[in-house]
């Protein structure tokens, strides 16, 4: 990845339009991966059969966590980049927490979703790092309500020799 792809969303100004993903779609092997990753096997996510006689929704959906951690990979996929693997050359971000996070529509199994992001604000501290508020919204193909919506926070930390 070029440095200066790295440096575009901490050069955006706000109100600038950063990207939409790529399409991803949420199957019932990836809520199943979650499941066991953070040790919650509620049913209405992981149990298809459960989720298909008793649960609200008819089938399983994702989890409200599950669909926030796709943030990361969406963002890369906006931006046409990766993780920085040179953070000495590149710099890196840190997430820094979210405000006013809202889940708003279930993700059912087998949806397709894709984030849209815009930058909200951006401020630098005294230590020469740069501050970003990221407006975030996760759309689900077909629906007209979003997945979430709400505003990340991050913290760039520049290279430390350039």
């Amino acid at each position: 990845m070029d440095v200066q792809d790295k440096r575009a969303i901490v050069e955006a100004e706000p109100g600038d339009e950063l990207g939409n993903s790529e399409w991803v779609v949420v199957t019932q092997a990836m809520i199943d991966h979650f499941s066991h990753a953070t040790l919650d096997d509620d049913p209405m996510h992981a149990d298809p059969q459960w989720a298909a006689e008793k649960g609200p929704f008819g089938k399983t959906v994702a989890y409200g966590f599950l669909t926030m951690s796709l943030l990361t990979h969406m963002l890369h996929s906006a931006m046409n980049d990766g993780p920085a693997r040179d953070p000495e050359r590149t710099g890196y971000f840190l997430n820094f927490g979210f405000n006013r996070m809202r889940l708003i529509t279930p993700v059912p199994v087998d949806s397709r979703v894709r984030g849209k992001f815009r930058l909200a604000d951006r401020t630098r501290d005294r230590a020469g790092r740069t501050r970003l508020a990221i407006a975030v919204e996760i759309e689900i193909e077909g629906e007209e309500r979003p997945a979430l919506a709400g505003t990340w926070l991050a913290v760039w930390v520049p290279p430390s020799h350039g």
